[in-house]
Formats: structure tokens, C-alpha cells, sequence
């Protein structure tokens, strides 16, 4: 996916979230706004389930990975698991 994402907006600079290139599951595009990936929260969780438990992972990712602010172009997280 995002190889795809890269080739359709070769002009814009897309920030990524390490590690977790098999979670995202589209792209965000608005007016005047730029263009941002889109993960899947149920699959960043999973993968990071490989390493730890699953409240591990929980903890981890709301803390550390969805809590991180990086300017206009951070990711969307979608919540998909409920």
C-alpha cells in the first residue's frame, strides 16, 4: 500500500510510522490540507503483539506511537477495533 500511496503523490512529503507499513490502510487528502496515512489501530496493535502482551501493546501504542505529535503531516489513526 504504501508504495502505491508513494507513487500516486510523488510531490509530497509523506511522514511514516516505523515499523508499521503493513497497518496503513489508505491515505487522507483534503483542501488546502496535506496528504497523511492512515493505520489501522487494531493492526499497529497486532503488530506489536508479536513482541508483547496485548495490554502491553496497548499501553504502548496510545502512549507512545498515537500520543506522538509530529506537526500537520502526522498519521491518522483509524479506530477499527470496536
Amino acid at each position: 500500500m504504501l508504495d502505491k500511496i508513494i507513487e500516486w503523490f510523488p510531490e509530497d512529503e509523506i511522514l511514516k510510522a516505523d515499523g508499521f507499513d503493513n497497518a496503513i490502510i489508505g491515505v487522507s487528502e483534503g483542501f488546502n490540507e496535506p496528504v497523511r496515512l492512515i493505520y489501522s489501530v487494531k493492526k499497529c496493535v497486532n503488530i506489536l503483539m508479536v513482541d508483547m502482551t496485548e495490554e502491553d501493546a496497548l499501553e504502548h501504542f496510545y502512549h507512545n506511537i498515537k500520543g506522538a505529535y509530529v506537526g500537520e503531516k502526522t498519521p491518522i489513526w483509524c479506530i477499527d477495533d470496536l
